[in-house]
């Protein structure tokens, strides 16, 4: 048994189930873990596996209220969600015809039935790898999410982890199989699924920022010059990752080798000062390692790692995830010397099916080793290893071709991955290689990121790759730079919310089928997706009419009534709509009462809690939220060191009032006072606010921008109660989505005659008939309406026709 340090340490209490929860014969075990989860083992021997697995990590967990019945030859489990029925001591074999079968699980309030070997064949499917194979080929794996409301995940082959972490493989051969009977409550199979697979890692703070990652040999100068560059542009940047160019990679006749731990000199003079140069800026810095090609003799520790581990006969040392020597070596010999560097993070970059055995390893172990060290809370980037990946994110989806299609995968592709309780996966924005540069495909990419779990910026070597927006063409760099600077100041929001996947198991992102099952299948909405728990967003993954200028976009409207997060139209729910995208533009929408907290900071590419915050309040319904803070950086907010601040909205049609108060935690954690701004969407100015804090009148600025009003206080102590309240008659504005305002916008913005518009207006908004109109239309082709316009304009009255 191999003793790698503490931070590997397991206790094994944790993986041992309560005898409560354990019904066992000679031959069976069977452990309630929770009324949805059961575990099943089989062994002729009689015994039976209670050590925590490369899977499975917890399975002492409370006993969960269960019936259990037996006589000689049957017994039966039952809970609120199933009924087991077994034949004791028999094989675990059924199917559903069967009523005399050894083995069935019924799903009660169901006609459906899981057996040992069931295909399990309506289940939805997660991502596997990468997003796309190099043939283009989008491969899938199974999933927890399932139309039969169950699903199985088979135990027996994976291996062991000893109390010291190290992996061993399985002494004995058993049936180990654990079945989720979950019904329609996919929420419930998911936190069961984390309270025995562990739960989903807190990223830091920065990972919720943009980040930069070229496949470009980058220095200190040219390191230099790209941060100076984001700076003079405005643009907020959270992260630089490093492709394998940082380090040595010549070694004889290979001079492009990945594997590699020293930086390159003749690059990097003295990497302490560049990472602590980053760190000024407010920048974290990854590094990319892939040591599945061994260890080489260019490396600094190399000869000190000759005394520990054999070299073949080309003098490189082998390397392999699964022996305990090998990997401490690596930690201790290759990564740690880098963590005296101050590196933030590692993107464990290994991309090939032929690696995937060294993958989950490596994720394990470089995670549980970045614990050793409360200061830097444990972050990674890495593919996909399977069960149990939340534990290790983020993941990435593998370098992908610039194209409509890629982009048209990644939403759905992001939404199945919460099938198998992954939220952080990240995509290059604007694709990784190939296919042509787009302006249009560009800003799309960076705005579908905007509103994405992670935006990442990556792409291959070649000066025709244009990842930087200031090498666009002006009109396309000033839409991407304000996309990117709301990413910015959404970070409190995004790291609220992957808090509440943290602690609470809700994924930061849900897709659309989820509660509209049939959706799954449909192209028009299929791509749509829950951002937390207040924003819907439904992508844009095709081009514009070019004639229009615009995107027609269908969207559905989940129930409720919903505002466009930019201009505050409302939404009936439930319902279908056809709308007209600019470049500008983007379709993300916030339910009535929802609160989204905004943040800004004084340094463009700070990350920490903001000094000040934009609470932008929607009407139509109360809520309340709670924001969760804490340094973003270390592992103290497990020892209390975090603050959650209470937002209640009470509305009334013409009384809203707003109270925040700091609820949970420790003073310290955030700013001692902030300037906070509070925007009330599509409400009119109220003359009558009074701003409380504490009990005692404070100062405040209001004024109008737009549809919205603004209350502004400043230099508020965080902690302690403020109070807003706003009255008036009728300062709500009902600015209710009108189809004919967005096609008399369209026509407005045409070159077009201005005689002709008056026109195309009358006879696209009049009482009559649509074959009429299209006459009419037609008819203005002999007043110089080119023909492209009669084109357009025939289209444009299928959607007014059903207004």
């Amino acid at each position: 048994m191999y003793n790698l340090g503490e931070q590997f340490t397991f206790d094994y209490n944790k993986s041992k189930a309560a005898s409560k929860a354990v019904i066992q014969g000679k031959k069976y075990r069977i452990t309630v873990l929770t009324e949805r989860l059961v575990r099943l083992e089989y062994n002729a021997e009689g015994i039976f596996e209670d050590r925590p697995t490369e899977q499975i990590l917890y399975r002492n967990v409370a006993v969960p209220l269960y019936q259990f019945k037996e006589n000689e030859m049957y017994l039966e489990i039952k809970t609120k969600y199933f009924r087991l029925l077994y034949t004791k001591e028999k094989p675990f074999t059924g199917n559903r015809f069967n009523q005399m079968a050894n083995f069935r699980i019924e799903l009660l309030n169901t006609e459906n039935i899981w057996y040992f070997g069931h295909p399990e064949a309506r289940n939805y499917g997660a991502p596997y790898l990468n997003l796309m194979d190099n043939k283009g080929k989008i491969k899938y794996q199974k999933s927890l999410y399932s139309l039969d409301g169950f699903t199985s995940i088979d135990d027996s082959k994976s291996k062991i982890i000893e109390q010291t972490g190290t992996l061993i493989d399985r002494s004995i051969e058993e049936i180990d199989t654990y079945v989720f009977l979950y019904g329609t409550d996919f929420e419930a199979c998911l936190r069961d699924y984390f309270l025995v697979t562990g739960a989903p890692a807190l990223l830091p703070r920065y990972a919720f920022g943009n980040w930069w990652s070229r496949n470009v040999p980058y220095n200190d100068e040219s390191l230099h010059e790209l941060v100076a560059e984001f700076e003079k542009q405005e643009i907020p940047l959270s992260i630089i990752l490093l492709n394998p160019d940082w380090h040595l990679r010549s070694y004889g006749k290979q001079n492009a080798l990945h594997t590699g731990f020293t930086f390159d000199s003749s690059k990097f003079s003295s990497p302490t000062d560049m990472v602590s140069y980053l760190h000024t800026k407010g920048i974290r810095l990854g590094l990319s390692v892939n040591p599945t090609e061994g260890f080489y003799p260019y490396d600094t520790y190399y000869d000190k790692a000759k005394g520990y581990l054999e070299a073949d006969k080309n003098g490189i040392i082998p390397f392999n995830a699964l022996d305990p020597k090998t990997m401490d070596v690596y930690l201790k010999l290759f990564i740690h010397p880098l963590d005296n560097f101050g590196i933030d993070f590692y993107f464990i970059d290994i991309e090939n099916d032929k690696d995937i055995k060294n993958l989950w390893a490596l994720n394990h172990y470089h995670f549980y080793d970045m614990m050793r060290d409360y200061k830097r809370r444990p972050m990674l980037l890495s593919r996909n290893a399977g069960i149990g990946a939340h534990r290790y994110p983020a993941l990435y989806s593998g370098k992908t071709v610039v194209s409509w299609e890629t982009l048209k995968q990644i939403p759905f592709h992001n939404g199945a991955a919460t099938n198998l309780g992954v939220s952080f996966w990240s995509h290059d924005i604007g694709g990784y290689y190939k296919g042509t540069e787009d302006n249009e495909l560009y800003t799309r990419y960076v705005q579908l990121g905007t509103f994405s779990p992670i935006l990442k910026f990556g792409s291959e070597k070649g000066k025709y790759y244009k990842r930087e927006p200031w090498k666009w063409s002006v009109k396309t760099y000033e839409i991407v730079k304000d996309y990117l600077n709301l990413r910015h100041r959404m970070i409190p929001y995004l790291y609220t919310e992957a808090y509440n996947y943290h602690a609470k198991g809700i994924p930061l992102m849900v897709p659309i089928y989820y509660k509209f099952p049939e959706l799954y299948d449909d192209e028009l909405y299929k791509n749509e997706y829950y951002l937390g728990s207040q924003i819907f967003v439904s992508p844009i993954v095709s081009k514009k009419d070019y004639v229009m200028n615009r995107v027609i976009h269908r969207i559905f409207m989940p129930e409720g009534t919903w505002y466009d997060f930019v201009t505050g139209k409302k939404f009936p729910g439930n319902k279908r709509y056809v709308s007209f995208f600019k470049d500008n533009e983007y379709p993300v929408f916030v339910k009535e009462g929802s609160i989204l907290v905004l943040g800004d900071n004084e340094n463009v590419n700070d990350t920490t809690p903001p000094n000040a915050l934009e609470i932008q309040i929607f009407p139509g319904k109360s809520n309340s939220y709670t924001l969760y803070e804490d340094d973003g950086l270390s592992d103290l907010y497990k020892k209390g060191y975090y603050l959650k601040t209470n937002i209640d909205y009470n509305y009334l049609p013409s009384n809203y009032t707003v109270i925040v108060r700091a609820l949970e935690g420790k003073s310290g954690i955030v700013p001692p006072t902030r300037n906070y701004t509070f925007r009330f969407r599509n409400t009119k100015k109220s003359n009558d606010v009074t701003v409380y804090f504490g009990g005692e009148v404070i100062s405040s600025k209001t004024y109008v921008d737009g549809t919205d009003f603004i209350v502004k206080v400043e230099n508020v102590n965080t902690i302690g109660q403020l109070t807003i309240n706003c009255k008036g008659k009728d300062i709500e504005i009902d600015a209710v989505r009108i189809i004919n305002d967005e096609i008399g916008s369209i026509i407005s913005d045409l070159q077009i005659e201005t005689e002709l518009k008056e026109k195309i207006d009358t006879i696209i908004f009049s009482d009559l008939a649509l074959n009429k109109k299209r006459i009419e239309i037609r008819k203005l082709k002999n007043k110089g309406l080119e023909p492209k316009f009669v084109k357009l304009f025939l289209k444009l009255l299928e959607y007014v026709s059903t207004v």
